[in-house]
């Protein structure tokens, strides 16, 4: 059943209500809404807990798409108690989790502005994220830093515009990644944009980002690594080089 995906609209929604209209065989529950946002190019799902009537904690493992994208499904962690269908729950966020996940995933958006390569790879975590470039040129991960810094302390505007899918058909060049596509078939597509008037940079990307690029905090480019002739992988860090002594 498709699900209104609370996130898409409001990334810095951490708890919302909601009822269960399905629960799987695996355990896996289903909800008419839902502020987790489930595991998608790149960004793992959110993890928390349902808090049932009586007060109880349902604690979850991850939240994960069913075989289409308007289908999400939530996993509780083993052993927890069992929900009924129609139970009304009041949804928690891990928050402090999804904000590290939302300034380390604009934190990449920053590093895409800064090296204006063909994307081939990117895996957002919690304490260090990678993004993969097709290129081959030597480059300065000092410098690379001092320069999303310098995006950082402009304090940028991060904010989302639709489009339609067509219109994301017309305009490919939008696209920076080479392996992994928009997420298209919802009708719309949603457009991360930073700067006034999209004036930094502005791409296609269902992930979960904060509303201002001071909010990612220090940042740094931890290692520039090889990965074959024409791929370099950037790995990039909380706080600055120094911490990595």
């Amino acid at each position: 059943m498709p699900v209104n995906a609370l996130y898409r609209d409001d990334f810095y929604l951490s708890t919302a209500e909601a009822v269960v209209t399905a629960i799987h065989e695996d355990g896996g529950i289903e909800l008419d809404q839902t502020c987790f946002y489930a595991t998608s190019g790149g960004q793992p799902g959110d993890t928390g807990f349902f808090e049932r009537a009586d007060g109880s904690k349902i604690m979850l493992g991850q939240t994960r798409h069913g075989p289409i994208k308007d289908i999400i499904i939530h996993v509780p962690l083993e052993g927890e108690a069992q929900l009924i269908l129609g139970e009304k729950l009041v949804l928690h966020v891990d928050w402090p989790r999804r904000y590290k996940l939302m300034r380390m995933h604009t934190a990449c958006h920053l590093l895409s502005v800064v090296c204006q390569y063909p994307i081939t790879g990117a895996a957002v975590g919690e304490d260090e994220s990678r993004v993969d470039f097709d290129m081959s040129e030597t480059i300065d991960k000092d410098e690379v830093t001092a320069k999303m810094m310098a995006l950082v302390n402009e304090n940028h505007p991060v904010f989302v515009q639709w489009i339609t899918d067509e219109e994301l058909a017309a305009n490919p060049g939008i696209v920076k990644s080479k392996n992994v596509r928009p997420p298209v078939g919802l009708g719309r597509v949603s457009l991360v944009c930073i700067g006034e008037n999209s004036a930094v940079d502005s791409q296609p990307c269902g992930g979960t980002h904060v509303s201002e690029t001071q909010e990612v905090g220090a940042v740094h480019i931890a290692k520039i690594e090889k990965k074959g002739k024409e791929n370099r992988r950037f790995r990039i860090r909380f706080g600055t080089p120094t911490d990595d002594a």
